[in-house]
């Protein structure tokens, strides 16, 4: 073995096999060889035989970047790990450092067990080590590109309120004649002015934006970080109307079905002539489908956005420079000082709290339906073992 065996047991066997596995690894490189695999997080702060074998690796300056993942990112193993990196043609310049990414922050919920990076966080995590190697160019391509698809996903709003307005404006229609009916003082004629005091505001808002989409931010920005970050304060406004929209969006919907609902359970709308039951269901219906499709597109476009915000946040002048709890470059002086670990989280301290302005309740309650699905079918799995089981007892 190129660095020499890790500890060996009273057996004279070696007892952890990821330091084997790290110097096979490393011997079949070529002269200008790279190699990335992924490790068990404790291999990367290993002490006795391992830390001196973990010594060998770092001084001869190949190990490039080590990445911090949180667990429960693979289907057979919830630990946390870390992906490591070689690059035996490092240049001379950063021979001497390594690249620390904790990226246990950063993740997509898949299932209640199962997390990954969506392709857009994978390809940030990417860009903090394009910006390492001095590929400026690279970074700058990428917000170029979350730039110009926030406002290519922001043109395609106008025909979704369209049809939005339109199915909203038809189950108003449909249900008018009756509502003309009752008394001035009736209750619901309240909560169908508030229904549509909420419609008026929210598509007079969302035609205020879609004609500033239509005429605005037409030149594209050149891809330079002044003229980035000039982009997108001015786009900043506009993700965050699309997060405002997307609730009044909503409200309108939810008042206009607790009209018909009370319609229909406190003033027995049904045993009227002007009230067509079946077809204002349909319009109901109608109508939550459209709101599904606009609410999905102003999500898109904040979202593509907020990668961009992301990035220049992190990197205003799409320079690599050391953010708290995301990464730092490390000298072989600081990770000896630090016993030789390769953990990432020791080196990059701790991110600021942050208040999450995009807390997506929605989504949560998705997230919660998942986990409520994974639990009824264990649960299910369950009770057919035991009841096997007491089969099996004769009981």
């Amino acid at each position: 073995m190129p660095f020499g065996l890790p500890s060996v047991n009273k057996a004279k066997k070696v007892s952890n096999g990821n330091y084997l596995w790290i110097s096979y690894f490393h011997s079949y490189l070529g002269p200008k060889g790279r190699a990335g695999f992924v490790m068990s997080s404790q291999a990367s702060s290993a002490g006795h035989g391992e830390a001196e074998v973990r010594r060998k690796i770092v001084e001869t300056g190949e190990v490039d970047v080590m990445i911090s993942i949180r667990s429960n990112f693979f289907y057979t193993r919830t630990v946390p790990c870390e992906l490591w990196h070689f690059d035996r043609s490092k240049p001379k310049e950063r021979r001497d450092q390594v690249l620390m990414l904790d990226a246990r922050n950063v993740y997509r919920k898949v299932t209640r067990k199962i997390y990954d990076f969506s392709p857009e966080q994978l390809a940030n995590l990417t860009a903090v080590v394009w910006l390492y190697r001095g590929q400026s160019d690279r970074f700058l391509d990428l917000v170029q590109g979350y730039l110009a698809r926030t406002l290519s996903e922001a043109a395609l709003i106008a025909e979704h309120v369209t049809a939005f307005s339109t199915a909203y404006k038809s189950l108003v229609a449909a249900s008018s004649p009756f509502l003309k009916t009752l008394e001035k003082d009736a209750p619901l004629r309240e909560l169908v002015k508030e229904r549509d005091g909420a419609a008026k505001a929210c598509l007079a808002s969302m035609d205020e934006w879609t004609s500033r989409i239509a005429k605005d931010w037409k030149k594209p920005v050149e891809p330079k970080a002044s003229a980035q970050r000039k982009r997108l304060e001015q786009l900043d406004p506009l993700a965050q109307a699309c997060r405002d929209l997307v609730k009044d969006v909503d409200l309108v919907c939810k008042l206009a079905g607790r009209v018909v609902d009370t319609a229909e359970k406190e003033v027995n709308a049904r045993e009227h002539e002007e009230w067509d039951t079946r077809a204002i269901g349909r319009l109901e219906k109608e109508l939550d489908a459209r709101r599904k499709e606009l609410v999905e597109q102003l999500k898109r476009t904040a979202y593509f956005e907020r990668q961009a915000h992301w990035l220049l946040s992190r990197f205003p002048d799409a320079k690599f420079v050391p953010v708290a709890g995301l990464c730092r470059a490390v000298t072989q002086q600081e990770i000896e000082a630090a016993d030789w670990s390769l953990t990432p989280g020791r080196y990059v301290g701790v991110a600021p709290a942050e208040v999450d302005e995009d807390f997506d309740f929605e989504q949560s309650l998705k997230d919660i339906h998942i986990e409520l699905a994974d639990l009824n079918e264990e649960a299910i799995a369950l009770a057919s073992k035991i009841q096997k089981n007491f089969e099996g007892l004769g009981i």
